[in-house]
């Protein structure tokens, strides 16, 4: 979008009115709709209290949610739907989703995975197997990192990558708790260092160690398998994200909002429909 390619100048005085504003849990302090400046800068903060939505089974259509986040496919999405994204509300953070721990057949990168790359399948998620993470520092980063520039250039402000639990899941290899750590940590650099923001997805054990490293998180199903700790999130001053699939939102509603979680009950197709907890 055209305001993530402003100049250095003006990117910088953005993100510096940005570090002014407070990003408390009553919803003030709304980061600007633009990238940060790279390394070295530091990144707007997202509010605690966030209205969102998250639509991945198509690129969102007009009129678009009246919602100040909103995530969508960093594949899928064109950059002219990004930057209508930003015009249509202001300060509107878009968030790229992309899948980092495992392979899709049908990505238009997927030729790039070597076959000594890929693990058993995402059991429920065909055409998916998951990736021995443990080797991002080769082909893998590489094509990555790839992927975040590709986020960055059609003007998202913050990155999801999926499946970064994978220490947890029968992947076909022997992956540990700490090759998981040493895989998110990578990723939320790859991010920060294009100035995007960055979401933990999905990896509720090890919250304690990657809080510092993770902007906010986003994850699926706490309330109905009896909570993700969410809540460390959102002490650090950092808002959470959850979405319920079977639960009626008068089932949980309460207790997130008493949490400060930013809930929704959604499709598992993640399509366009939505209940807000708020």
């Amino acid at each position: 979008m055209s305001i993530w390619r402003a100049s250095g100048l003006a990117v910088a005085l953005l993100l510096l009115l940005a570090g002014c504003a407070s990003a408390g849990s009553g919803g003030a302090g709304r980061p600007i709709g633009a990238p940060g400046a790279g390394a070295g800068t530091t990144l707007p903060r997202l509010p605690v209290r966030e209205s969102w939505d998250i639509q991945l089974d198509r690129p969102p259509r007009a009129p678009f949610p009246a919602v100040n986040l909103i995530e969508v496919d960093g594949f899928d999405t064109p950059a002219a739907t990004v930057t209508a994204l930003h015009r249509s509300r202001a300060g509107r953070v878009v968030v790229c989703y992309i899948d980092a721990g495992t392979w899709e057949r049908w990505r238009p990168d997927a030729a790039r995975y070597p076959k000594s790359l890929l693990g058993r399948p995402d059991d429920g998620w065909a055409g998916e197997r998951w990736l021995d993470i443990r080797r991002y520092r080769g082909t893998l980063g590489t094509i990555l990192a790839a992927r975040v520039r590709m986020c960055r250039a059609k003007g998202f402000n913050a990155v999801d990558f999926d499946n970064v639990d994978g220490y947890q899941n029968g992947t076909g290899f022997t992956l540990i708790a700490g090759d998981q750590l040493n895989f998110n940590r990578f990723l939320a650099g790859l991010a920060h260092r294009s100035g995007l923001l960055v979401a933990l997805k999905n990896d509720p054990a090890q919250i304690p160690q990657l809080r510092p490293d993770f902007d906010f998180a986003v994850d699926e199903q706490c309330y109905q398998y009896g909570g993700c700790g969410l809540d460390r999130f959102v002490a650090a001053g950092k808002p959470a994200f959850d979405i319920e699939y079977q639960l009626a939102a008068g089932k949980f509603c309460p207790q997130a909002n008493r949490q400060n979680v930013n809930a929704l009950v959604k499709h598992l197709s993640l399509d366009a429909w939505r209940v807000a907890c708020r």
